[in-house]
Formats: C-alpha cells, structure tokens, sequence
C-alpha cells in the first residue's frame, strides 16, 4: 500500500469491453527484492525495469493477451525513462514460475537471453533505446 501511496509503479491492468481481465508488473528493478538480472555496474538507477509477472483471466489465456501485455509495459516503462526491461521467464512445462511467462513469448518479443536466474528462471532483456 505504502509504494501505492508514494506513487511508485507497480504495474498496468488490461481491459476487454471495460472489464479488468489482465494484469502485470512493470517497475523499476530496484523496487523489487533481488530477482537475479546481471548488475551492471553502467546502469544509473531507475535505467532498468523488471517486467515481473503476469495473470491473465482463465477463459482468456492462449488468447495473445500476454503479449500484448508485454508491449504495454514496454511501451510504459519507456516513457518512464527506462533504457532496458528485463523479464524472467521460464520453458514451457516448468513446474514453477509460470507466472512470469515463457521463454518463446518473449523471444518473438525481442527479448534477448542475458543469464540465469537459479534453475528455471532465464534473464531476458529488451532494449528500449
């Protein structure tokens, strides 16, 4: 509630004909606990932002909402100021983590694989220019 409150970023809501039926995070990294990306020590605070997870309504999934989301939040965190996001997602049957999204949903995105966060989580990264 406190980061709500202070106007920190927390994430963006997807709408079909005015229902709420998507969500994801999308904030700069640094307000998040540590999700694994590589530091850099060339990237000024506030440079990069965690695209971190997503929900999306059950009748709806498998439905491109997903990507959709995922442009948004680029698209958003751009306008923030922010130069890379980075993203965490996992192969297709990983026992854990699906909420953070699949690996090919993020390739055809342009996300480009940068490392290894634990077992099942890969490090993805979009430059945003």
């Amino acid at each position: 509630m406190r980061r709500v409150q202070e106007g920190v970023p927390i994430g963006l809501i997807g709408y079909l004909d005015g229902f709420p039926v998507a969500w994801c995070s999308i904030a700069p990294r640094a307000t998040y606990r540590p999700l694994g990306g590589p530091a850099r020590p060339d990237e000024a605070e506030g440079e990069v932002w965690s695209l971190a997870c997503f929900f999306v309504k059950r009748a709806l999934r498998g439905e491109g909402m997903t990507p959709q989301l995922i442009q948004a939040a680029a698209a958003h965190a751009g306008s923030k100021g922010a130069r890379i996001l980075e993203a965490y997602p996992v192969q297709h049957g990983s026992p854990s983590y699906r909420f953070m999204g699949y690996v090919p949903t993020f390739e055809r995105a342009g996300f480009k694989h940068v490392g290894l966060a634990g077992s099942r989580r890969r490090v993805m990264r979009l430059d945003l220019g």
